[in-house]
């Protein structure tokens, strides 16, 4: 498990949210896609997330519901993935000798 603060808001208007940040000096580093479920259980959110790499469940909640959750799943501390989007994406990337410096999905033709 790891613990971190998330702070989200909505934004109505992705483009502009960029231009903002840009023109504070931020510029994209890494970029990455997913399809995310959510759903509920326990308390805890359980998100899906279909991502270019793989596909993933995050249990978001306090870590003891987390744990109960995992355990009823038939998962422990040994299944937890700690690494972030980022780092599975360049573990995958060099096992698959793929290229590329962001995580999205292949557009289709």
């Amino acid at each position: 498990m790891k613990t971190r603060e998330e702070v989200e808001t909505p934004v109505a208007l992705a483009d502009e949210a960029q231009r903002i940040l840009g023109a504070l000096g931020f510029l994209p580093r890494f970029r990455y896609q997913k399809f995310r479920e959510e759903l509920s259980l326990d308390g805890l959110t359980v998100a899906i997330d279909e991502t270019p790499v793989g596909t993933f469940v995050e249990l978001e909640g306090d870590e003891p519901t987390i744990a109960a959750v995992a355990a009823r799943l038939g998962r422990g501390p040994a299944d937890y993935v700690l690494a972030s989007y980022r780092s599975l994406f360049l573990e995958h990337r060099q096992a698959t000798g793929g290229h590329g410096a962001h995580m999205v999905f292949e557009e289709s033709a």
